[in-house]
């Protein structure tokens, strides 16, 4: 999915542990990706005209399979866009978690993000007379480990108005777990969002000058994105500026007190220095900020399943569910410690609570565990 980079903490001192997880999620829009362009060569940051700018063959091909043919509402416009956007007949777009792309680069590669995959819905909506935003939801679970890196995500996707409602296109809304809904952001933040993320990409290649350029870019498109500044901070960081990267993960905090990215960047930074006090601190409020977040608790969960240690996965599994019950992988990965403590009655009225909390193909799949253990009479 994406967004931008939400977070980037560098192994300065021991910092706080993020459980590992197989892969890197498929989301974008806060957190350091990388554009995968030709021979991996990035140009200078694209004007915003660029970002958006349809070309003239896809235009072609939109009006022809979009616009023109009959049922002219709002409603069957929309209908037929998401269809060109998914189908194989169409454009068939797949996800690729680190295409930071362009309108352009996402057709012509038929390969999108969160991001770019935003992107194109809201150029192509409008360009059929679709009213179209971009959507970000800030917490997310999506955080992961890369050598010394430690990347946060958040998400976005596009809303839409159409015949009197409100819709969501999203690339990615299967495997997104989130305790918030999205909000309505505009075109700006969208652009810093972009900036942001190639910014990472080079930033993580060493290559400081044009992450630099990226920064400068997502600053002029909208410099209250906190995700920018905690990158801007990582930055500075790496070009050896500790005055300017202490400036900019508490810029970061000033725009969203809760960032973990920034508390832990400013945290290792003063354990760096030697500033235990103010480093404690900081590690307080993180631990405050993880104490109560679900999404946490379940990462925690899921590390003790995949170690065997399935009565703290059962504890943990049940602690996201007192600070959130409405996610049924949370009540999944209970049913699953419960299996494993040989606990099948618990197992499964978990099961059937994330049946009952799913959409329908998930809950499908629930209802076919659930027979499985009803034929072994559990």
């Amino acid at each position: 999915m994406f967004a931008s980079l939400l977070g980037i903490a560098l192994a300065l001192a021991p910092a706080v542990p993020a459980p590992p997880l197989s892969a890197p999620p498929p989301r974008s829009e806060e957190r350091l990706l990388a554009a995968p362009l030709a021979k991996d060569v990035v140009p200078a940051p694209p004007p915003s005209e660029e970002v958006f700018a349809i070309p003239p063959a896809l235009r072609a091909e939109l009006h022809a399979r979009v616009i023109v043919p009959a049922g002219n509402s709002d409603q069957q416009r929309l209908n037929r866009l998401v269809r060109f956007l998914f189908d194989p007949a169409g454009l068939g777009m797949g996800y690729q978690h680190d295409a930071d792309h362009t309108v352009t680069e996402a057709w012509q590669t038929r390969k999108a993000n969160c991001l770019s995959f935003t992107l194109l819905t809201i150029a192509l909506a409008r360009e059929a007379g679709i009213d179209a935003y971009g959507q970000e939801i800030n917490r997310i679970l999506a955080w992961y480990r890369d050598g010394d890196t430690l990347y946060f995500s958040n998400h976005v996707n596009a809303g839409i108005r159409a015949g009197g409602h409100r819709y969501t296109v999203d690339v990615a809304s299967d495997s997104i777990l989130s305790g918030e809904p999205p909000r309505q952001i505009d075109d700006a933040r969208l652009l810093a969002i972009l900036y942001t993320n190639r910014a990472a990409g080079l930033l993580a290649r060493g290559q400081y000058a044009l992450a630099g350029d990226y920064m400068a870019a997502a600053f002029r498109a909208d410099d209250s994105y906190p995700a920018a500044w905690n990158n801007a901070g990582v930055l500075a960081l790496r070009t050896g500026s500790q005055a300017d990267a202490e400036r900019n993960f508490l810029r970061t905090l000033d725009l969203d007190d809760t960032h973990e990215g920034a508390l832990m960047n400013l945290a290792s930074l003063y354990a760096s220095r030697g500033e235990p006090g103010k480093e404690r601190k900081l590690r307080a409020r993180i631990d405050r900020i993880q104490r109560h977040n679900p999404f946490h608790h379940f990462l925690l969960a899921t590390e003790d399943e995949a170690q065997g240690e399935y009565v703290s996965a059962a504890r943990g599994y049940r602690r996201a569910i007192a600070l959130y019950d409405g996610e049924h992988q949370f009540y999944y990965g209970l049913a699953r410690a419960y299996l494993h403590l040989g606990q099948y009655r618990k197992a499964g009225d978990a099961l059937r609570r994330a049946q009952s909390l799913a959409d329908r193909t998930t809950a499908q799949r629930y209802q076919a565990k659930l027979d499985q253990l009803s034929s072994k009479g559990l």
